[in-house]
This record gives C-alpha cells, structure tokens and sequence, in this order.
C-alpha cells in the first residue's frame, strides 16, 4: 500500500513540475528537456532538485527593490560628458550590446593598468586605502583571513579610525570564514561598516523567496571616486589557504581611474543600498574627470538574476563577431550555454585564430571534466586549447586582435551568465590591450597545447564521463 501511494505521489508530482518546466518563459529548450529527464528518472531527488536549483527564483520585493534602486541611481546621475555617442564601426556592435546588457554606454578618458601577479598586486590598492580621503568601498566575493587579506583589512581599520567612511560588503557564503574571523570583529570595533551579500540565513526559510545558489561574485574597490581596482582576484593571497593543494592561484587585478569609475560606483551602491536601505548615490555618482593621459574606452557590464534581460555571454559573442584576426581566451571554467560554445567555433571555422587558455587541473573534478567534454568540438573547429601546467589559472579575460577585451570576474560557465551578480568591463586601447596580451602570452608559456590526437585517443571511459557530464551543462 505505502509503495503504490509514494509512486502515485512522485508521478502526481512529477506531472506538476513537467507542467511547470513547459510553461516557464525564457529557457532553453535543451535546459527543458533536461529537467524533465532529471525529474522523471530519479523519483523524488528529480523533483526536490528542480524546487531547489531548477528556476532563479528570486522574491518579487526583492526584485522590485533592486529595479527601483536602479532606476534611482540612473535619475541622479547626470550624463557623463565623456560618453561615446558613436563609436567607430568595428566596436560599434560590442558597444551596444554591452549597453542594452548592463545599462551603461562607453566612455573615453579612462586609464588602465594592469597590476603584477604575485601577492604585491595589492600593494598599490593598500597605499590608496592608507591615503584615502572621503571614502573606500570593497566589494569582495571571498576574503580570507591570510596576509593579503589581513593587510587590507588593517589598512581599511586605520582609514575608518582617521575619519574615513569604510564600506565592506562580503559574500555570505564565499567569505563565511572572514566574517567569523578576529579579523571581521576588529574592523567592525574600529569603524568599517560591515555587510554580508546574498545571506543564506536559515536554510528552510532562506529557500522559499530565493534559490540558495545565488551569488555576489563581483570584485569591486573605489577610493575617493579617484581610482578603482577590479578583476579576477579575490581578498587572498595566491596560495589560498581554502584550496592549497591547487595553488598558485593566478589572477588578474588592475588599477581604473577615469569617468568608468562612476559606473563601477554605480553598481557597488546598488548593492549596497539593496541590503543597508542607505541612499549614498546622490554624494557618489558626481561626474568623475578623465584621468591624466587617459586613453582608454571603457565600459562597465554589470549582469545578475534580477537584471534586465540578455547576460555576459551576449557581449561575449559580440566581441567574437567582431573579430578580424586573433582571439585569445583565459577562463578557468568553461561551461558555456549552447550559443558561446558556437558561436567560438564559428570563429575559428571562419579562419580567426582563436586560442584558449584554461587550467591543466581545476580546482571542481565535475566542472574540470565537463569542461572536457566540449574539447573535441572546439578543437575540431580550429580552436587552439592550451593547458596551464602550475597552478590553477583563475584569470577571465578575452582579446579581439589586440584592440578590445573583456575582463572581470565572470567565467565563461553558465553560472556567471545566468546566477551569480557579476562585474566585468569591456575595454578599448592598444598599448592597454597589448599589455594584456602579454600577460595571455606568459600563460601560454607555461602551458601546453591540447591536440585533436591526444583528445581523441582518450580512453572510452573518460569520453563517457566527459560526455555524459555534459550533457548536464543546461542544469548547471
């Protein structure tokens, strides 16, 4: 009896979330045929699967709060002087479709500098901490309790005690650790002010206005609105106590001062003010002058779950349509959508050389081998795959023949397109883009290349998993 009303009940339930999979607006149909198969071949953990990870859901107040915390933002800032009303021909399309993604328009006078990569790449953000006048904010989506990590902390502690205002916002999850440190303790007692993003709270509780995997990834520092740094590294030193066993961890971090600052600014204080109710945007968001020797065009793509519709993986594709000669691409996590994985093919089918960077061991077996499983396709296009041998590259960067790019915190996974909250910046200048590609250069220096033969004669069992996982992709 109790056997046959559990199978009544799954096939009852089951029916109910098939509905609800085939009457959902905006989703793939590879993502659609993919839940139903979950939820129809694992009774019950299908169905507790979907409720839990199977829709962003995200409580209508909270979306609402953020659109009008956006739309407030947008009415006090002023139009920057220093907006592109037309850029030229070949950036024309990457400019508008970063745009219509994130909201913000490229501007000019802008300089860009990218740091060094051991742990001194901070050095220069702790100097401008230990400097500010008004204000620093810190946006980080881990932060431990290491060197690196003790030396911001302090230097912001000393800022907050001399009179400047301080605002650190963490991720709940990625930095559950600093903010049960003596460290998180210590800046609070001197004057930082202190939040947690996205908390995950009370598990049962937590899990009915919103799904539980949502994450702040960005990487946000300004100070005084005279310089900004972002990129890919989190609050840590390289060997990233969390994950030992796969460091050195790579990363890129730059230094941004120029008019972009004020769209940086733009997204820290939507953040900020979704969880404080603090309105600092009329203060914050006054135009900012170009830098000295500014050249750069830069642009902020700000993209999250809540946002307006279109993801990163739309400039993406722009960038790649737009290319002429070369592509080099640096991510840690290659878990694309059906239309980047693509529409890189296509760029390399069309005679473009495109090469792509990605860590020879990955820091998740389930990311790293379904990573794998898109291997065969990219290298039968043409695409060029590198493997960095020491340590795990965490860097997320994409060049387009030497003269735009894209970097920031999102990795080409679906992940950074579809849940996390994420900040990356499109960027246009020859000698800035040239030292980017120098930096790309020295990972391939120390990687080796992947070949179609090596691939091909990988054992069955391992094209099996390879493939099997990526047939997951939509799910993840």
């Amino acid at each position: 009896m109790w056997t046959t009303l559990l199978v009544i009940t799954h096939y009852v339930l089951a029916a109910f979330i098939v509905v609800r999979v085939l009457t959902r607006n905006r989703i793939e149909p590879s993502v659609r045929l993919a839940w139903i198969m979950v939820v129809e071949a694992l009774p019950f953990v299908g169905i507790v699967a979907y409720l839990l990870f199977g829709e962003v859901r995200i409580a209508q107040a909270d979306r609402q709060r953020a659109a009008d915390i956006r739309s407030h933002l947008s009415g006090v800032m002023t139009p920057s002087p220093h907006r592109i009303e037309t850029p030229p021909d070949w950036m024309a399309g990457i400019a508008a479709t970063a745009e219509s993604v994130g909201g913000m328009p490229p501007v000019d006078g802008n300089r860009l500098r990218l740091l060094p990569e051991g742990d001194d790449a901070f050095d220069e953000m702790i100097r401008a901490i230990e400097t500010a006048r008004t204000h620093v904010h810190v946006l980080f989506y881990i932060w431990l309790n290491d060197v690196s990590g003790g030396r911001i902390g302090k230097a912001l502690c000393k800022a907050a005690q001399r009179g400047v205002d301080c605002r650190v916002m963490v991720d709940d999850l990625g930095s559950r650790r600093f903010w049960r440190s003596s460290l998180w303790t210590e800046m609070e007692d001197a004057g930082v002010v202190l939040v947690r993003a996205m908390p995950t709270g009370y598990f049962p509780l937590r899990m009915l206005s919103r799904r539980l995997d949502l994450r702040n990834h960005r990487k946000i520092v300004l100070i005084d609105n005279r310089l900004g740094f972002t990129g890919s590294r989190n609050a840590a030193d390289m060997a990233f106590a969390v994950k030992p066993r796969y460091a050195p961890w790579i990363d890129v971090w730059f230094a941004v001062e120029g008019p972009v600052l004020r769209q940086m600014q733009t997204v820290f204080l939507a953040d900020w003010m979704s969880y404080t109710g603090v309105d600092l945007g009329s203060e914050m968001l006054a135009a900012v002058p170009p830098a000295e020797g500014g050249n750069v065009v830069a642009q902020v793509v700000s993209t999250g779950p809540d946002l307006r519709a279109g993801s990163v993986s739309d400039c993406i594709i722009a960038l790649l349509a737009a290319a002429r000669k070369q592509v080099i691409i640096t991510t840690p996590y290659y878990v694309p959508d059906p239309a980047t994985d693509a529409a890189i093919q296509a760029c390399a089918r069309r005679g473009i050389a495109v090469t792509m960077i990605l860590p020879a061991r990955n820091d998740s077996l389930f990311v790293g081998a379904t990573s794998q499983g898109f291997y065969l396709g990219l290298l039968r296009a043409g695409v060029r795959l590198m493997a960095f041998k020491p340590g795990l590259l965490h860097a997320k960067l994409i060049t387009v023949d030497g003269r735009i790019a894209m970097l920031g915190s999102g990795n080409l996974d679906r992940r950074s397109f579809e849940l996390n909250y994420e900040m990356n910046m499109i960027v246009a200048d020859g000698a800035a883009i040239a030292a980017i590609d120098a930096r790309q250069q020295s990972y391939l220096d120390r990687a080796r290349e992947i070949t179609l033969d090596e691939v091909a004669a990988w054992p069955s069992w391992r094209r099996i998993r390879n493939n099997t996982l990526a047939l997951a992709t939509p799910l993840l």
